[in-house]
């Protein structure tokens, strides 16, 4: 192992090979704060060469590699396990965005590139890079492809799945794959960049990427509005798509406890109607038109939803700053979750029409086990995926209640699959689902990925206990 360091050390440069516990503490433990691994190593290469050079020597060494991005995952899938040698390759040099291409509708930037910076580079060229996330601002392309990431625009524009064009990536034994070709159409083969873009890391290193751009918006509408339930939710969502179709690039549904979370804990956090609802939806329109006229559009459909009864309450912005004041009370959820303690959390799927059906019958049977919990509900209920997170409101009880995670996960999970969802649909597996996983996959799925991960990674040193 120390021959392995004084390699990196040669690659990357000294302060960028980091070896003493202090230094790389923050490069081992998760967001959430629920896994702390251990590493050799943390290496943080300045181009995709470096990279290159580092897996090699990896790879001569037989040493594990964890690959890592921003460190904002949420299920364990950037960080090394407990106990392991393994060498953490961080991507955030990898700054650079390579190429521009307005009349491509595409653009070429590096993996440690930030969301944020991907959507200020596209800007500046008059297009709109649509994927949005809570932690765009740390966020890192290597790794929004790497967990296929959705976000709160998904309902238009798809997620990152969708966003790729092409993929630059280290394959285990140090080879640079360069596939980082920005063509719509090229069918000679299999798609090779699809088996990188949610797989975590386990096959290899995404370094860069070429990503599809779009007209830039210049007209957007917001909406708060409260609701009696989510079915109103649903059939509200689908009366805006009838008159407005993929105008509608945001429906977030926000039940009352999330939003007291945010109230609670974030500061300057406001509640935009005079009285409580239980549940809410956060709406965006948007047009590349200036004169869509998008606010009267949604303000005709409000109203009807209220004499339809689907509409209690609600708040139209009226600027900006109202809409942007009325997205942080709905991106700020996970960060106000934080703040209040630990909970059991699930990112799942259902049909859109399955929504109301699982939200009643989940709370029903974690209520028949686990009386008087807390349930924080919210998410992307245009694209079907929600947030469904349990705890004990009284903090000296929950340490007990987090010990029941399986059975409640049993609950929820089976829930989901019951109704044809998914038990991950925007987070990924990491280590949080990678014991699960087996339960809720096809055993011939199971054995597919597992031939793809042999076929790439013999030796299984890509992000090892992660996913499979």
């Amino acid at each position: 192992m120390n021959a392995l360091i004084e390699t990196l050390r040669a690659i990357v440069g000294e302060p960028h090979c980091l070896v003493a516990d202090a230094d790389k503490a923050p490069y081992l433990t998760d967001w959430r704060g629920r896994y702390t691994g251990t590493a050799s190593a943390v290496v943080l290469p300045a181009d995709t060469a470096e990279v290159s050079a580092v897996v090699r020597a990896c790879a001569d060494a037989g040493c594990a590699i964890v690959p890592q991005g921003g460190n904002t995952g949420l299920c364990g899938g950037a960080t090394p396990l407990a106990g392991s040698a393994a060498v953490v390759v961080n991507l955030s040099r990898l700054r650079r965005v390579r190429r521009v291409d307005p009349a491509n509708n595409a653009i070429v930037v590096e993996a440690g590139v930030t969301l944020v910076a991907v959507q200020a580079a596209a800007e500046e060229a008059d297009r709109l890079f649509p994927l949005s996330l809570a932690s765009e601002g740390s966020c890192e392309v290597g790794g929004f492809i790497s967990t296929n990431a959705g976000g709160v625009q998904v309902l238009r524009y798809g997620n990152a799945r969708e966003l790729v064009l092409g993929l630059e990536v280290v394959l285990p034994d140090g080879q640079i794959w360069d596939g980082l070709r920005a063509l719509r159409k090229d069918n000679t083969g299999y798609d090779l960049k699809q088996l990188f873009i949610g797989a975590e890391g386990t096959l290899g290193i995404v370094t860069a990427a070429s990503l599809k751009l779009f007209p830039r918006l210049r007209a957007s509408a917001t909406a708060w509005l409260a609701i009696a339930d989510p079915a109103a939710a649903v059939d509200l969502l689908g009366r805006l798509r009838a008159v407005a179709g993929d105008r509608v690039t945001a429906f977030e549904l926000v039940s009352r406890q999330s939003l007291d979370l945010v109230l609670q804990h974030i500061p300057g956090a406001r509640d935009p109607l005079a009285d409580a609802y239980p549940w809410y939806v956060l709406v965006e329109l948007t047009d590349t038109r200036i004169d869509a006229g998008l606010e009267e559009l949604l303000e005709e459909e409000v109203g009807q939803g209220v004499d339809a009864g689907l509409i209690l309450d609600g708040t139209i912005a009226a600027s900006t700053t109202q809409a942007a004041a009325l997205w942080a009370l709905r991106e700020n959820i996970s960060e106000a979750q934080k703040r209040e303690g630990v909970s059991i959390k699930h990112d799942i799927s259902v049909p859109v029409s399955e929504i109301p059906r699982f939200i009643a019958l989940a709370g029903e049977r974690l209520e028949a086990a686990y009386p008087g919990l807390r349930i924080v509900c919210f998410g992307h209920l245009g694209d079907g995926n929600l947030h469904y997170n349990q705890s004990r409101p009284v903090k000296g009880e929950n340490s007990a209640f987090i010990e029941r995670t399986a059975e409640v996960n049993r609950i929820v999970h089976g829930l989901a699959a019951e109704l044809g969802g998914s038990i991950s649909a925007e987070h990924g597996i990491g280590q949080l689902k990678r014991d699960i996983l087996m339960f809720y996959k096809p055993p011939i799925e199971l054995e597919m990925m597992k031939i793809l991960k042999r076929a790439f990674d013999p030796e299984g040193r890509m992000n090892p206990g992660k996913l499979l």
